[in-house]
């Protein structure tokens, strides 16, 4: 899919299904009947929909770091998202970028993820958000963490 942000190619051979574009629509044709083949069709459209629109108009994924014990400093390197100092810990937990067109940008206590594949860009959010769980440790006490807030279409 070409759009105005740039291009997004996504194999889906391992569906049983067939893409075709007919007159400026796009028509999902699966193999076989019931519900299985009706979930398959609108997780395809779905698929399709969030590239035409990660194509024209991108994701945003918004965080923040909570702390309230000890700073957590947070810095991108490469692929990586490195958080240090999180509940004093001394080694630092990482957090992967998933896609290539996905960025990631750190603005003082905010953490930015953006990107034009929806489930990139998630799963890029996700990981940030998991590299910081609590464990072993009372949860309603160390509220700690990088958490999602705002998940919205576009880039800024």
């Amino acid at each position: 899919v070409r759009g105005k942000l740039g291009e997004l190619v996504k194999d889906l051979s391992h569906a049983n299904a067939r893409l075709e574009l007919t007159s400026g629509k796009i028509l999902i044709k699966v193999v076989g009947r019931g519900k299985r083949a009706e979930a398959l069709v609108g997780t395809l459209r779905s698929v399709v929909r969030n590239m035409i629109i990660g194509v024209t108009q991108g994701f945003t994924y918004k965080l923040r770091v909570v702390a309230s014990h000890f700073p957590i400093s947070v810095k991108v390197q490469g692929d990586k998202v490195i958080i240090e100092n999180f509940i004093g810990e001394r080694n630092p937990r990482m957090a992967k970028i998933v896609g290539e067109g996905t960025r990631v940008e750190v603005r003082g206590e905010e953490v930015i993820v953006r990107g034009l594949d929806k489930e990139a860009v998630g799963q890029t959010a996700a990981n940030i958000e998991q590299a910081t769980r609590v464990r072993r440790k009372d949860l309603r006490k160390f509220l700690d963490g990088i958490y999602i807030y705002e998940k919205k279409v576009g880039v800024d």
